[in-house]
């Protein structure tokens, strides 16, 4: 009807009560225009009669709430997609001819006679790409990214029958894709474009190394080194900084064709530190690509001054101080008060002005003098500092509140009384840094060490602190914290909600652990490796990409008060040795700006952002990032046949090689046939609520209203 497969109307109320409305309003109007003054001729009173019952319809249907649902069934027919990989490793000369490959099955797809075939390539991600143009394919990604495509495809706006995957299946982004491919619940076909055999290579598979380092102090960089047809060769591998050569070495290489290769590394001064290792190539090696890693290390300044101020002379000043004066980065000075406006130490000022991390321990007291507590304050709030701070016994409640607004928690109440507790890790903190320790254990030590004192007070934990460690009462665990820790917009500190802690350094130096001197130095690095509060922030999504990967950037802005900026102008100036570049990044809400550059050279490059907001400096920030120097889609020559077939079998499709993929065009044929999808499209209507069913029987009364004036009817 009307083109349409179904056409229905619905009421609200029974249409019998409809009906019999109508007729009684029919019978109205009859009964209305019966005898007219003056008399009219019977056309006109059969009109009259008319626009008024079709007028009051109207309004007797609006009440009814009527709604219109129109259906309609289409024929979708079935598409069969097709992905093509565009990355630069279908250039890699394994003597299988990968690209050519390539184009022999994009012209036998064109020819096979399959109707609805849509190509795309990926790499990068995934784009359309006409069928004309298959034969000019430049192969230029930089990545392989092969979740993209599952994560591209909308199986609800269109009938997908089929997706083909031509690919040498090595992933160099993003995430395992078969439970993608399994869940689009679509058959997957796969082509394997390379060679799977196992070819003479040496490889730098992986570099373990720690991201935060201290200038004049050693750390160990260990590398994992694969061979394949080279064992008992020598090969050199080579360690350098900013491009310098630091250290090198002659290994042999393992006859189990994989062996591990440490190197030390001192930094000699503070920053971020570019870091490169490399493997000497070697005669007949398929290729260098694999052959190097870079990676960057953020440097710290030699010495992190800490200073510990304390209410009073204690067995936790000293023990606490002598744990920290076991590691030689730091620099640790105390301030200890013995007496109104005494201190033990005569340089105190100069400690408190001076340090990069404090220690509170059983401070302030009472009568701690009020130009400390305006020092320290200013520190901590002003300057940002982050601080430990332990609840000695004589600790003053209300000089603390000078610093209430960075400390961990705050004070519900306060009882008279202590009592004895021990740590009860929390299970989902466990990989906290802090608790790291040498144990093969180190949570179980912590759970069991002796029981401290704690104030009998109600602590209410800050929403952005984290409770490390509740407390344990006589083997009873209450949900009451001991170890906290919080960091916010920039700012850190730790509190250890009890005190007598020298207990601990007692029972784990007789079992000849090193957990009490680890907490308090793992406490300091941590503590101090704050980041800062910056207006403008900006990072690249990585910091090594591949020749012809887009290099993408993101912004935060903030105002002043550090509320998101909307309406910002953020422009980025790139150099490199030989170019300069410059980009604006755009929009994203909230504060959020993105934005992306397609480089050409190779090398390392660096960034420098401005934010402006009405012609007004806002900001700045800078970083750095390298293009080219790591290829990683020419690392692993080998096609990757088990991807390529888990997929495939995965989601009820065929792997096929290069050289039997002729038959995939019967089973596109096949699937085509019982994949015709109808999709039904239903329109609703709400008539009551449309605007013309009130303008009709105001039109229609109108009319009447008009025909009763010319002929002078009362």
């Amino acid at each position: 009807m009307f083109g349409y497969d179904k056409v229905l109307l619905t009421l609200a109320y029974d249409s019998i009560f409809l009906i019999l409305l109508l007729l009684i309003l029919i019978i109205y109007s009859v009964y209305v225009y019966r005898v007219t003054i003056p008399q009219i001729s019977k056309f006109k009173k059969y009109l009259l009669v008319s626009l008024r019952s079709i007028a009051l319809l109207f309004l007797i249907i609006i009440l009814f709430e009527p709604i219109l649902t129109l259906t309609n069934k289409i024929s979708i027919e079935p598409k069969h997609l097709v992905f093509i990989d565009n990355s630069r490793s279908m250039l890699i000369d394994d003597g299988t001819n990968r690209a050519e490959t390539i184009n022999s099955i994009s012209n036998n797809f064109l020819n096979s006679g399959t109707d609805n075939l849509e190509f795309q390539l990926f790499g990068n991600e995934p784009r359309l790409i006409q069928k004309d143009s298959l034969t000019e394919l430049k192969f230029d990604d930089g990545i392989t990214n092969l979740s993209s495509i599952f994560s591209s495809i909308n199986t609800g706006s269109e009938n997908i029958a089929s997706l083909t995957i031509v690919s040498d299946g090595v992933i160099t982004d993003g995430p395992n894709p078969v439970y993608s491919a399994e869940k689009l619940k679509v058959p997957v076909f796969t082509i394997g474009i390379g060679d799977t055999s196992q070819r003479n290579d040496v490889e730098l598979k992986k570099v373990q190394y720690n991201e935060i380092l201290y200038s004049g102090t050693s750390a160990a960089i260990l590398s994992t080194i694969l061979n394949n047809g080279y064992a008992g060769k020598s090969a050199r591998v080579e360690l350098f900084e900013n491009d310098i050569l630091k250290e090198q070495k002659i290994i042999t290489l393992s006859e189990n064709e994989i062996q591990n290769e440490s190197f030390t590394y001192t930094p000699e001064s503070s920053g971020e530190k570019k870091l490169q290792l490399k493997i000497s190539g070697l005669d007949g090696e398929f290729t260098f690509a694999n052959n190097n890693k870079v990676f960057y290390v953020n440097v710290l300044s030699n010495k992190i001054k800490v200073t510990i101020l304390s209410g009073s002379p204690s067995s936790d000043l000293s023990f606490i101080k002598n744990s920290l004066l076991e590691d030689e980065n730091l620099s640790v000075s105390s301030v200890t008060q013995i007496s109104s406006n005494k201190f033990l130490e005569s340089n105190f000022i100069n400690a408190i002005d001076s340090a990069d991390v404090f220690f509170l321990v059983g401070f302030p007291v009472q009568n701690t003098p009020k130009a400390v507590l305006d020092l320290v304050r200013q520190k901590i709030i002003d300057e940002r500092k982050p601080f430990f701070i332990s609840l000695a016994p004589g600790f003053n409640w209300n000089n603390l509140l000078s610093i209430q607004s960075e400390l961990p928690f705050t004070l519900k109440a306060s009882l008279q009384g202590k009592r004895n507790v021990q740590p009860e890790i929390i299970p989902a903190q466990s990989n906290s840094p802090l608790l790291q320790h040498s144990s093969s254990n180190p949570i179980n030590t912590w759970n069991n060490l002796p029981p401290i004192y704690q104030e009998i007070i109600q602590f209410k934990i800050k929403p952005e602190s984290k409770v490390i460690s509740n407390i344990r009462v006589n083997n009873t665990v209450l949900n009451e914290p001991l170890i906290v820790t919080r960091s916010f917009s920039g700012r850190r500190s730790i509190a250890v909600l009890g005190y007598d802690l020298w207990r601990w350094k007692l029972q784990t130096a007789v079992k000849k652990t090193d957990l009490f001197d680890k907490f308090f130095i793992n406490s300091v690095k941590w503590l101090h490796i704050t980041e800062s509060q910056q207006q403008v922030k900006i990072k690249t999504s990585k910091r090594n990409y591949s020749t012809g990967e887009q290099i993408e950037f993101t912004a935060q802005i903030y105002d002043e008060s550090f509320n998101p900026v909307i309406d910002a102008s953020v422009k980025v100036k790139l150099r490199s040795d030989k170019n300069q570049y410059e980009i604006e990044l755009s929009s994203a809400g909230k504060g959020l700006y993105e934005g992306g550059i397609n480089l050409t050279e190779t090398g390392d490059f660096y960034f420098e952002a401005e934010a402006l907001q009405d012609g007004s400096l806002i900001g700045t920030d800078k970083g750095s990032f390298n293009v080219g120097e790591l290829d990683v889609e020419m690392i692993n020559p080998r096609m990757n046949y088990e991807l390529m077939r888990q997929i495939a079998e995965q989601t009820g499709g065929i792997y096929y090689s290069k050289e039997n993929y002729q038959s995939i065009f019967a089973e596109l044929y096949r699937i085509s046939n019982r994949t015709v999808k109808e999709k039904v499209i239903k329109s609703e209507f709400s008539l009551w609520s449309n605007e013309w069913m009130l303008i009709f029987p105001i039109f229609f009364f109108a009319l009447e209203w008009f025909i009763r004036k010319r002929e002078g009817m009362l």
